[in-house]
């Protein structure tokens, strides 16, 4: 028997009816990154009980390379500091105009097996257009849980090898979220030392294209044109460092398809160092 299907995406309206059993991440995050920035405008603005989830510290901060996929022990020690121990929901927003950072927390959690995980569709811009209460000052305080045992489906995630062996092979699906000047090699990369352009058998697929004019994420029909056919499991997702790739995840997810990560993203492949760039 087929599993019944489980949108990952939650409304204003549904999200409002269950404020108090929820546990709720802002995932607010700039580039270039400035976590001050960050931290000042979830106190200044956010909605009622959120807690920040910081995207550089809850990660491989030994990494080359920016916030790259925890390890357990990182993971679990962050999960206890915030609530989170799957007893209960999680709903993630951020507040840019087409879901920047939410997914990236939402694909981070549920590699990691936190069993329902939503990403508030539309974020902090549609909460508050639809007039919704949100609070300012003072982060909540904090409701420790004991720490609990995550094991990562690592298969879900692609290191800079992994990707190199499977473009070599060909034949895989790999959508690159990146604005298409970048992806065609016509504009610079904003990270410096790194050539524009995209890997072989890439297609590109801005992730802005999977959210309307108000920032809301389009219906699962649309959604299936526009992203095409393939496998229910193993669509590789890229963008600049493994953010908005993830935003591309999201949109697979809502027509029922899982994804497959490559975390290091243009920021690694764009050296030029592990294969062949096309443009």
């Amino acid at each position: 028997m087929t599993a019944p299907f489980i949108d990952p995406l939650i409304d204003p309206a549904e999200l409002t009816e269950s404020l108090d059993t929820v546990v709720i991440l802002d995932a607010t995050y700039y580039h270039p990154p400035d976590p001050e920035r960050s931290r000042r405008d979830v106190s200044t603005l956010r909605i009622p009980g959120a807690q920040l989830f910081e995207i550089d510290e809850i990660a491989d901060t030994s990494a080359p390379l920016a916030h790259m996929m925890p390890d357990a022990e990182r993971f679990a020690a962050a999960m206890a500091e915030l609530g989170i121990d799957g007893t209960r929901p999680v709903v993630v927003y951020d507040r840019s105009a087409a879901h920047f950072s939410a997914p990236r927390v939402w694909y981070t959690l549920r590699l990691f097996g936190v069993p329902d995980v939503r990403v508030l569709n539309g974020g902090l811009a549609r909460w508050r257009a639809e007039g919704y209460e949100t609070a300012s000052g003072a982060l909540p305080e904090r409701e420790p849980v004991a720490r609990q045992s995550w094991t990562p489906e690592l298969s879900r995630v692609l290191d800079g090898s992994a990707m190199a062996d499977t473009v070599a092979r060909g034949g895989a699906i790999i959508l690159d979220a990146r604005p298409e000047g970048r992806f065609f090699g016509r504009d610079p990369e904003p990270r410096a030392g790194l050539i524009s352009g995209h890997m072989p058998g890439a297609r590109s697929l801005p992730f802005t294209e999977l959210t309307d004019a108000e920032g809301q994420f389009l219906a699962p029909e649309v959604l299936r044109e526009r992203i095409g056919d393939g496998p229910e499991r193993g669509t590789i997702v890229t963008c600049g460092s493994g953010m908005t790739a993830c935003a591309l995840a999201l949109g697979l997810a809502r027509i029922g398809r899982e994804a497959t990560l490559y975390d290091g993203s243009w920021a690694e492949w764009g050296t030029g160092d592990l294969g062949p760039i096309t443009t």
